[in-house]
């Protein structure tokens, strides 16, 4: 089944690794048969990959445009997928995993596409806590570090507990 996209002007597209850039008007461009395809308004920039799910779409965005680079890149993005999964519960859990299913079976753009729920929901995050929200919902429970007996939890260092 062919993939049809409709450019905008001066719209920006990478396939198979090569990136373009549309002239300076709308056009229309069938894909026929098997590309590794993404829009210059789904990449994200290295300059903004300041938190942990865009830090892991930035790995996976890069196996998808850099097909040299993806052997390497698997094992750091299932690894850091695999944290995400500790950290996110419910359907935010759910994308996580799904997003690991496709880059386990190489369907790169799939995986960017199910972490985008994940990053609009950090982002609210970190606008909560940058607002200074007193919602104890903003966080997630388990990206808090937690006390164990006799060591109490002073900032994001633990330290021993006096007697």
């Amino acid at each position: 089944m062919a993939l049809k996209l409709t450019l905008k002007p001066d719209e920006r597209i990478i396939v198979n690794g090569c990136a373009m850039r549309n002239s300076g008007r709308r056009h229309v461009l069938t894909i026929e048969s098997k590309a590794d395809v993404i829009r210059g308004q789904d990449l994200l920039d290295p300059e903004a990959v300041a938190t942990p799910v865009r830090r892991v779409y930035f790995l996976i965005q890069t196996a998808l445009t850099r097909t040299d680079l993806r052997d390497d890149l698997l094992t750091p993005i299932q690894k850091q997928l695999a944290v995400l999964a500790t950290v996110f519960v419910g359907d935010n859990g759910a994308y996580i995993f799904e997003a690991a299913h496709f880059v386990s079976i190489g369907d790169f753009y799939k995986a960017l596409r199910a972490l985008r729920p994940v990053m609009r929901h950090e982002e609210d995050i970190f606008a909560r806590l940058h607002a200074g929200s007193p919602d104890d919902t903003a966080v997630p429970h388990q990206s808090f570090p937690q006390a164990r007996p006799g060591v109490a939890v002073s900032g994001s260092q633990p330290t021993q507990a006096s007697s």
